[in-house]
């Protein structure tokens, strides 16, 4: 339907530039429609003649009928609406004839995979920026452990928004963080050097590191006891520390590998924290920041003066070696830097590599460093736009398996992880119900619900609407062909049979749900918002379910059940392409 709204609004939007030009004022106003939030109101409304009504001094309901008078006379309007209706103060509401609705079928089945799309949509112009780079960073865990439910939420945003932006003609470039250098790392050796040495959590060295008591606890889970025997297994030296550190380094990288891989997220390039000081990059954008006059020294520290960038404080960028647990400490215990200042370097670097737009999804913890890491990309005086990188913050997740909270996985030893939840549900289940809910809400997941096979468990839910459908054009197809007929050339079709049939206000609606998925895409990709594929995607399903129940498929008149088929194949190719872009399958069989 993309081509009659787009005739639509070019009759719209010469109409109003008539009414402008006619009154001696320039164009000014752009075409646009709403969708009615009552549907009996119509398929589209029009609520420009308020929005006019002070430029022209014209009462606004007399300007919508001299609206209303114009666009019925347009070709676009006797074409695809039926008579507009005026309301309340100037609102014009449309209703389209059916067989608008009905170009929606076959724009989806000729498309197929791009209907929704950007590149897909002739009747569009191409998106402002379409040759934009898109560089989405995601997950960056700390190797230092295997990946937790919050991960996983981390995991589904990231791979979910760069396939929303695919879709609207964005090149995406999927990234991954590693912190790899720093305190973290430093617990992470001497815990496997521990477990190692035949000690493990409990024993009197265990808790604190006797070198240092001002440290954090080691690490308990027993993946560590994993690393550790797997590390005496290549017969190096248990007082090696360098040689555990980059095995347990590598070792949790594969792992947490193995968990992104069974959960079907691929990276394009995996960014190691500890380049930036091998590079110099650290040091390069420290010596910029000072070189433009926006630090100081005080108190044995180097600041940066972060307050002139809209921060709430100054912030430390360099403090001694004594200096605490917020900063990067070395083995030599020289300087150490803060945890902004490599990414600070971090996101010249990704400017550098011409990435002209970033997204950085990341746990509300990180909230506090968005101001101190943009004032220090503002103030190295490097061109970077302000308001680079955008973030998505995300809550953690709870997780309730038989109707108790679970706190604690025997692998990690502390939290739930990804593997554990995939393990207890399926891929697409973490999938969908992480996606489910806007970023920054808490969220709840119910392994229960995740498990059922019903409607209360909206993945099933979804996926069965499609298996549903596929299982008709399986029938349908084996009818014409028999069993060992090629099934798909009776539904490939279908793209081109009469669709006048499709005159019911159960189809209609169903058809106008589905001319809703590239707007909804659109916005959904603007908001960094997949939860609105998960809302759409329940309505379509829902919307199917109802016209099912409504309406015989198969019936015995040819033409009436071609059009049917038609339609439910269309849905079906929607439902597809909207579970993809979640990561989710569609299954075609329940």
């Amino acid at each position: 339907m993309l081509r009659v709204q787009s005739e639509l609004l070019s009759a719209l939007q010469s109409t109003l530039d008539k009414l402008l030009t006619d009154a001696g004022l320039p164009p000014s106003v752009t075409a646009q429609f709403e969708s009615p939030k009552v549907a009996a109101h119509g398929d589209l409304a029009i609520t420009s003649a308020m929005q006019l009504s002070k430029t022209l001094k014209a009462n606004p309901r007399a300007l919508g009928e001299t609206m209303k008078a114009a666009l019925e006379a347009s070709p676009a309007f006797a074409k695809w609406a039926e008579p507009l209706e005026i309301a309340g103060p100037g609102f014009i509401n449309i209703r389209l004839k059916p067989a608008a609705k009905q170009t929606t079928v076959t724009d989806i089945l000729q498309s197929g995979m791009e209907y929704g799309s950007q590149s897909m949509r002739a009747a569009q112009s191409p998106p402002d920026k379409a040759c934009e780079r898109l560089l989405v960073e995601f997950v960056s865990a700390n190797p230092t452990g295997p990946l937790h439910v919050g991960h996983g939420r981390q995991a589904a945003l990231g791979d979910a928004i760069c396939n929303l932006f695919a879709t609207q003609g964005v090149s995406v470039y999927r990234e991954f963080y590693y912190n790899d250098a720093g305190v973290q790392i430093d617990t992470l050796t001497k815990s496997t050097q521990l477990r190692a040495k035949g000690f493990k959590p409990g024993d009197a060295c265990w808790p604190i590191d006797p070198e240092n008591p001002a440290s954090k606890a080691f690490y308990n889970g027993e993946y560590i006891a994993d690393i550790a025997r797997d590390y005496l297994a290549t017969g190096n030296s248990v007082d090696d520390a360098e040689a555990i550190r980059t095995f347990a380094v590598a070792y949790l990288r594969h792992e947490q590998d193995l968990d992104l891989s069974a959960f079907r997220v691929k990276f394009d390039n995996f960014y190691l924290e500890s380049s930036l000081y091998a590079s110099g990059r650290v040091e390069a954008a420290v010596n910029k920041l000072i070189a433009a006059g926006k630090t100081y020294e005080q108190d044995g520290a180097l600041w940066l003066k972060s307050t002139e960038y809209g921060d709430d404080k100054d912030r430390v960028m360099r403090k001694s070696a004594l200096g605490g647990a917020d900063g990067r400490k070395s083995s030599a215990g020289e300087s150490v830097y803060t945890y902004f200042v490599p990414d600070v370097a971090y996101h010249i670097a990704k400017w550098e590599r011409g990435f002209t737009r970033v997204i950085n999804i990341q746990g509300t913890d990180h909230h506090g460093t968005i101001a101190r890491v943009r004032a220090g990309l503002q103030a190295a005086n490097v061109g970077i736009p302000v308001g680079y990188p955008d973030y998505v913050l995300h809550t953690m997740v709870r997780v309730i398996k038989n109707g108790e909270e679970v706190k604690i996985s025997k692998r990690a030893g502390s939290y739930v992880t990804l593997r554990d939840l995939i393990e207890w549900t399926s891929a697409d289940a973490v999938r969908f119900f992480l996606l489910s809910r806007k970023p920054d809400t808490e969220y709840t997941f119910d392994v229960d619900l995740a498990v059922k096979k019903n409607n209360d468990n909206p993945v099933f839910y979804v996926q069965y609407a499609h298996a549903r459908i596929r299982s008709i054009l399986r029938t349908y197809s084996h009818s014409q062909v028999g069993e060992m007929g090629d099934v798909a050339a009776p539904i490939a079709a279908l793209s081109s049979v009469d669709l006048s049939p499709l005159d019911s206000p159960a189809a209609q609606a169903l058809m106008l749900q589905l001319a809703k998925y590239p707007a909804m895409l659109t916005e959904a990709a603007k908001g960094f918002a997949p939860h609105d594929v998960t809302f759409y995607l329940r309505d379509l399903a829902s919307s199917y379910h109802s016209y099912y129940d409504a309406e015989r498929i198969l019936v015995d008149d040819v033409p009436t059940k071609l059009a049917r088929l038609a339609l439910i194949a269309a849905t079906a190719q929607v439902l597809r392409n909207g579970l993809a872009v979640l990561g989710v399958s569609a299954p075609e069989k329940m």
